[in-house]
Parts: structure tokens; C-alpha cells; sequence
């Protein structure tokens, strides 16, 4: 499948009132046909079985997609893309373009959060200004919590003091995935949990109305006796 039969695939599911719907969750509508999410991961699904024996003609479609411009292809890139062979510099160009929230996590989440530079550019990202950018690194750590399944702990406490430093940041696309970021690594274990919380109550104590928000959020979920009684489990 050429990126132009996927661009093509991608219009003919066009949905204006989605779009006008997803303006409401904050989501960019620049470029935007409105696919739904299920949409996109079937088509994604689709794609990858038909290339399931050519990674590299896979990576290449996403990087077309990518270029297109158009934010659904964006994501679908994100999807299908063979984390193996993206590299540092493609990274680097893709967090440049986000505009939208969605696009981010799901390209962290279904790609990023894969490669081999995931733990050392979360943690560049989270030293960058620009919103999205910035966002990016803590969503990565989200994503990173949850998928990676072999990571060592001393790992994500490495992120903690990442967290501390920006859970002042008072725009929203920010302060969501710090706040994000410090809940799923709490989630992990009993060792991250006690070490999340902690950061938390840090956190608390600082004179600054987001950075409250971002601790009393996290230790609701964090202290909660689903949380505890999960992870007790767990050991």
C-alpha cells in the first residue's frame, strides 16, 4: 500500500462534525479530517499485516505519511512505523511538528516509547521549552512506565527529579503529562510507588497552585486502597 492509497483511504473517512468534536477535547484542527481512533488502528492493523515481512517498507510509509502534514496520517505514521529503524534524528524532527496532544501521546505510545533512545530522550525533552516539546518527555516516561516491561527501576527514579523540577508549569498540555508521568511510574510497584508518593509530598509542600494540583492528584490515585491493594498483589 503506496502513501497514497493510505492518504486516499484516510480522506474518504473524512467527518467534518468530528473534527468540530475533537476542537472541544483541545485537539488541533489544522490538517484535520476527523477519523475516528478506531478507524486508525484498524487501517494500522491492515498495514502492518501486509507489511508484516518488509520493516523497511513500513518505516518508509510512515516517514511519507509523516510528511504529508495531514494529522491523522500523522498518527496512522506513528502506528505502523518500524521502531527498530527510527533514529534519533527522526525523533527530534516529529516532536518539532507536534501541534496537538493526541498526535503526541500517540506516537509516544505506539512508537516512541519502543526505540532505543526512549529513556535518554525523555528526560532531554523535559529540559526543552516549547509545550509540546516539553510534553513529549513526560508522556514518554508515561508510556515507558507502562510498556516496558524489564526497565530497572533505578530507571524511572532517575525521572522523578524531572518531574519535581517542572510540576510548576502551569500550561495544561504540561502540567497534564507531569502529573501523568509521576502517576504511572507510581503505579508500576511497590518500590515506585513509595518513591512517587514521596516525590508527591514534595511537590505538595512547594508554594505554587499547579505544582499542588499535580501532588494532591497523584497521591489520591497513588494512597488509594485500589492502587495499594494492586500492587500488594503484585509481590
Amino acid at each position: 500500500m503506496t502513501c497514497q492509497e493510505v492518504v486516499k483511504k484516510l480522506k474518504a473517512q473524512s467527518n467534518a462534525k468530528n473534527v468540530v468534536g475533537m476542537a472541544r477535547f483541545g485537539i488541533s484542527t489544522k490538517n484535520t479530517l476527523g477519523v475516528s481512533m478506531p478507524v486508525l488502528r484498524l487501517m494500522g492493523k491492515e498495514i502492518k499485516k501486509d507489511l508484516k515481512e518488509n520493516p523497511k517498507e513500513r518505516h518508509q510509509l510512515a516517514l511519507g505519511l509523516w510528511q504529508t502534514g495531514i494529522h491523522e496520517a500523522r498518527i496512522l505514521a506513528g502506528i505502523v512505523d518500524t521502531a527498530e529503524l527510527v533514529t534519533a534524528k527522526q525523533m527530534d524532527e516529529w516532536v518539532g511538528d507536534f501541534d496537538s496532544w493526541d498526535v503526541c501521546d500517540q506516537v509516544c505510545m505506539n512508537l516512541f516509547d519502543k526505540t532505543l533512545f526512549a529513556f535518554n530522550k525523555a528526560k532531554e525533552y523535559t529540559q526543552k521549552e516549547q509545550e509540546f516539546v516539553k510534553r513529549t518527555g513526560f508522556v514518554l516516561m508515561a508510556a515507558l512506565a507502562v510498556h516496558n516491561k524489564i526497565a530497572k527501576d533505578s530507571e524511572f527514579i532517575k525521572f522523578l527529579p524531572l518531574i519535581k523540577k517542572a510540576s510548576t508549569d502551569e500550561r495544561n498540555f504540561v502540567k497534564k503529562a507531569v502529573n501523568w508521568a509521576l502517576r504511572q511510574i507510581g503505579k508500576r510497584n511497590k518500590v515506585l510507588n513509595q518513591a512517587a508518593i514521596q516525590t508527591s509530598q514534595e511537590i505538595q509542600k512547594q508554594k505554587n497552585k499547579t505544582a499542588k494540583w499535580v501532588a494532591s492528584n497523584a497521591l489520591s490515585e497513588l494512597t488509594s486502597s485500589a492502587v495499594q491493594k494492586r500492587l500488594m498483589n503484585k509481590l
